[in-house]
């Protein structure tokens, strides 16, 4: 369901709803538990997604954070420092810093994790459709990726 709920449903679920009331909310309602920090995550999480595909064909450098030249924390630490989220600066520290979230539960902008053994080695911002913008390794940029392994854990930027 998405955070907002248009004037029919909520007439349709409610009943009878004064002038008054649909005057007061605009139109819309929040749905029950939603917040506008959600809606603010949403908003962090799209503009880093977007940020980090305008960096397509950028060349991997290890240790780069860009403007340039990235390696995979890099990329995710620039593209959510310009969307207004700060990030630690590795792979398994931003794993240790996000909301773990289920795999049904991931979004664009989330963070993609893949692991092994316990150890995360390389992260990525979900793009949608089982895809992720990431900065894959020596010889490479950043580019668009279908998740390739099951050993992922996904993380939402706080």
């Amino acid at each position: 369901m998405t955070a907002q709920m248009h004037v029919p449903s909520l007439l349709s679920r409610a009943g009878a709803v004064s002038a008054l009331t649909l005057a007061a909310v605009g139109g819309t309602l929040l749905a029950p538990g939603a917040a506008p920090e959600a809606q603010a995550a949403t908003s962090h999480a799209t503009k880093a997604l977007g940020v980090a595909a305008s960096k397509k064909g950028a060349p991997y450098r290890y240790g780069a954070a860009g403007p340039t030249r990235f390696d995979c924390s890099g990329l995710t630490v620039y593209a959510y420092k310009k969307a207004g989220k700060s990030l630690p600066r590795t792979a398994q520290q931003q794993y240790n810093n996000t909301r773990h979230i289920s795999a049904s539960s991931r979004q664009k902008g989330d963070l993609v994790f893949f692991h092994s053994g316990g150890r995360v080695y390389h992260v990525g911002i979900y793009a949608g459709s089982g895809k992720i913008w990431h900065s894959p390794k020596t010889g490479s940029w950043v580019k668009l990726d279908r998740i390739w392994s099951s050993k992922v854990f996904y993380g939402r930027v706080r």
